[in-house]
């Protein structure tokens, strides 16, 4: 190989890895996808309309042990810092009835929009995601800071949140 292959190689690697880790560094420097859903209420909700707030998008399922186990300390958590800037989305899972999810948002009453993701755009858009519960903090500019399968460290999250609002 000559010196100039070589070093276009370097170069290219060196972009390669750079983009990498800019992917997946939790400093938020990697955009959030744009998460447009319908509203069990009917109403169209994007994160566009959302920014210069932080927003916790949280995919979720009435069948999931943990998701409902999480449930409460993010009623608590929205009805606490909703006020203050912060907004909270749950997202069903495409496999969950629309009945169902109705009903265990009304039974549990979540005060926050929860979105059918009937066409599991937005489980594909963020990863696609399998896992739940599955949790994304996005800042106000629209950046990913935290992304987090299974459950939530409430302490950290909390922390986190407050330093944004």
């Amino acid at each position: 190989m000559k010196l100039k292959e070589i070093l276009t190689a370097g170069i290219a690697l060196i972009v390669i890895l750079a983009f990498v880790a800019i992917w997946f560094m939790p400093a938020g420097l990697r955009e959030a996808p744009p998460l447009v859903g319908k509203t069990l209420d009917g109403r169209t909700l994007t994160l566009e309309q959302l920014r210069g707030r932080p927003v916790l998008v949280t995919f979720w399922a009435t069948t999931c042990p943990s998701c409902i186990e999480e449930m409460p300390h993010l009623i608590e958590l929205y009805q606490e810092y909703n006020s203050k800037g912060l907004e909270i989305i749950g997202v069903a899972m495409v496999y969950d009835p629309p009945a169902q999810v109705r009903a265990m948002a009304e039974q549990r009453q979540i005060p926050y929009p929860i979105v059918l993701d009937s066409e599991e755009r937005i489980a594909r858009e963020f990863d696609n995601v399998q896992v739940t519960p599955t949790t994304v903090l996005i800042s106000p500019e629209g950046r990913i800071v935290h992304y987090r399968l299974g459950l939530l460290d409430m302490p950290k999250l909390r922390d986190t949140i407050e330093a944004m609002l």
